[in-house]
């Protein structure tokens, strides 16, 4: 890590973050990078990170690649409760 990473701050953090993983799925059709963004956050990302990453979008998202942009319509919000579709995918993909 870099003395700059090192002093960016957590919104900064969260936006270099949500860009790499947008930019490996812009290998992807478009459609497929898009579910794949929100797919990976919302599996990977505990709900501090999300809320991070949402602080920045709803200030206007400066700084995060459009892919990640469009992904957060179906990027699950911290303070949303999970809906039946959304536990039932989750439960998929532990048994399955």
């Amino acid at each position: 890590m870099s003395l700059e990473e090192h002093k960016a701050s957590p919104l900064e953090k969260i936006v270099r973050m949500a860009n790499q993983i947008a930019t490996f799925f812009h290998s992807k059709p478009h459609e497929e990078g898009l579910a794949g963004t929100a797919e990976h956050i919302n599996k990977f990302w505990e709900p501090r990170m999300r809320r991070h990453l949402f602080e920045v979008i709803d200030s206007g998202g400066e700084g995060l690649d459009e892919l990640v942009i469009a992904a957060s319509e179906t990027i699950r919000r911290p303070d949303a409760p999970v809906t039946p579709a959304q536990a039932a995918e989750a439960n998929a993909d532990v048994s399955g």
